[in-house]
């Protein structure tokens, strides 16, 4: 899979939804209209670019970027960061918010996984048909914000999760595109494993599986075994691990 080729028709599609409603409110981004959700997505870009270019987090920020058209800005901010990845490789050392994992091809690949959730944020306002996201990218993107949201901020910043001491080891297994991730509920923090007994499992094809993961779907948009409080506890630490 080419993280570059999926930015790039994620942004596309996320481009042409929003200018034909950028007043719309965004459902599952509360208080977001799609304008919001545009200069959103552009502002990220923009920080990524400037990490990447300096190996360091940009100070201050956000800027501002109100008094901009937003479609302009999405443009330029696409491009400046197309021009980073151009630059540079994939394995070359940058800083990130990951502490296993130190360069440009993690920024492709957290890029590419914002995009194509922002682009469906977008169609979901807009009230068009969601394009299907390509199973391999679903995946990737399963993967990620099993690992690299829940597991790792549950962990890394456990503070900030209130769902934490109420959970006691639960597990449940997230089957999706012919991969099983178990989670394991604990309360010192989540982690996931690859095999074991579950108490638990939630079924999806790999789309449906990304969004519900995201909650950019309802909670009974996967087909479910075991034990349903499990798999609503899950579903609420996901909901603080991916605000």
């Amino acid at each position: 899979m080419d993280y570059l080729d999926c930015l790039a028709a994620d942004y596309i599609r996320l481009r042409a939804v929003a200018e034909t409603a950028l007043d719309a409110p965004v459902p599952t981004c509360p208080d977001w209209t799609v304008t919001d959700l545009v200069q959103h997505v552009a502002v990220v870009y923009q920080h990524k670019t400037a990490a990447m270019k300096n190996n360091a987090f940009p100070r201050p920020w956000p800027p501002d970027v109100s008094g901009q058209d937003p479609i302009a800005l999405l443009d330029s901010s696409y491009e400046a960061l197309l021009e980073q990845f151009d630059e540079l490789d994939p394995t070359d050392e940058r800083i990130t918010w990951y502490r296993d994992d130190q360069t440009v091809g993690f920024w492709q690949r957290r890029m590419t996984q914002e995009t194509v959730i922002h682009r469906i944020d977008a169609e979901l306002a807009a009230g068009v048909d969601s394009e299907k996201v390509p199973d391999a990218l679903a995946i990737d993107g399963i993967d990620e914000v099993l690992h690299r949201f829940l597991a790792y901020f549950s962990v890394e910043e456990a503070e900030e999760f209130t769902t934490l001491a109420a959970l006691t080891g639960q597990r449940v297994a997230v089957r999706s595109g012919g991969t099983t991730w178990i989670v394991d509920l604990r309360p010192t923090g989540v982690l996931i494993d690859t095999e074991g007994a579950f108490d638990a499992a939630v079924i999806a094809e790999p789309d449906v599986m990304l969004r519900w993961l995201w909650r950019r779907v309802p909670l009974d948009a996967v087909s479910t075994e075991g034990d349903l409080l499990a798999i609503k506890t899950l579903h609420g630490v996901l909901e603080e691990a991916t605000q």
